[in-house]
């Protein structure tokens, strides 16, 4: 077979790991491979290469992506995805491995109605593709917050603060969930955990009256303004408080060995399923076993609340 890799959307670690395993596992099958650069945008405007061995040498402990990766709004419309559906053509690519998060599903849907042989790949630091309990990126993102809070942590005790600490995470949020139980954090706010500003003050403030040196709030993004709540939190619970914005840091870094383990076991698994005939589907690991899910169904699910890990913040935050 003749196939085209892409990334589209936001970069995450292991990425290039799972380029690799794309290209290798597909040349060790005697197919071609094609690289495909800037994501959808590069697809239209033709940035395409073809892949050696040797392309993919030495990236597989890279962060973010040698392809590069670019959003396009304007593929929602057939007449760009006709364009891009030409370079296909021209290239003579039978089939496209697509990955990214959500936006990079559609995309993906949307080139299959059309008669493209597509497969979608999740590679998102949120964890947010539910049609998969891990997504590639979210290991290391995770890594990258738990550090960054144990320093916070450090600067909290000594001098006697509360810090409140934003990660990412626009409608999952399992990185502060995640990184909250690994943090010892005496809070954690998501979406699925709901935010009550008056509980968390006065609670903060009975912690200071207690005589509690130091306290972590772990929060996800988009919830409410990590700065203003510092300077409500420090004016009611009479902790000194200081807001952090974890922000794109968490998207760079090297990739753990879990986010390189599962780029290499999706990456074969994609291309396996083509082999097969199986095309229109996003590949995943649900259980620690390897899955796929129509496209379409997988961006209808929607990411579960882990009531495990939710019962557990209740019993030991």
């Amino acid at each position: 077979m003749r196939i085209g890799v892409l990334t589209s959307g936001g970069d995450a670690p292991g990425m290039n790991a799972t380029i690799r395993a794309v290209v290798r596992a597909g040349i060790a099958n005697g197919d071609t491979v094609f690289g495909i650069y800037d994501g959808y945008r590069g697809l239209i405007e033709g940035k395409i290469q073809e892949f050696t061995r040797k392309d993919v040498s030495e990236i597989l402990n890279k962060g973010g992506t040698i392809l590069g990766t670019a959003r396009l709004p304007e593929f929602k419309y057939e007449q760009v995805r006709t364009l891009a559906i030409r370079q296909l053509q021209k290239n003579d690519i039978e089939a496209l491995i697509c990955i990214g998060g959500d936006g990079t599903y559609t995309g993906a849907l949307r080139l299959h109605e059309m008669g493209i042989k597509t497969i979608g790949i999740p590679g998102t630091i949120d964890n947010d593709i539910a049609s998969s309990d891990f997504t590639i990126g979210f290991s290391t993102a995770l890594n990258t917050a738990c550090d960054a809070i144990d320093k916070l942590r450090d600067t909290s005790s000594s001098h006697q603060r509360c810090s409140i600490i934003e990660v990412m995470g626009r409608h999952c949020g399992d990185l502060a969930l995640y990184s909250g139980i690994c943090c010892g954090a005496e809070y954690i706010i998501t979406n699925d955990t709901g935010f009550n500003k008056d509980e968390l003050l006065a609670n903060l403030k009975a912690n200071r009256l207690a005589g509690r040196r130091h306290a972590i709030v772990v929060i996800s993004e988009n919830i409410t303004d990590v700065h203003q709540l510092a300077k409500e939190v420090e004016i009611y619970s009479g902790y000194e408080c200081r807001a952090t914005i974890l922000g794109y840091i968490q998207r760079g870094g090297t990739p753990t060995p879990e986010d390189r383990l599962l780029a290499a076991r999706l990456g074969k698994y994609a291309v396996d399923l083509l082999h097969e005939g199986i095309t229109g589907v996003a590949v995943g690991v649900i259980k620690n076993e390897l899955h796929y899910t129509p496209i379409d169904k997988a961006l209808a699910m929607t990411n579960e609340p882990n009531v495990e890990l939710h019962k557990l913040i209740e019993k030991i935050s």
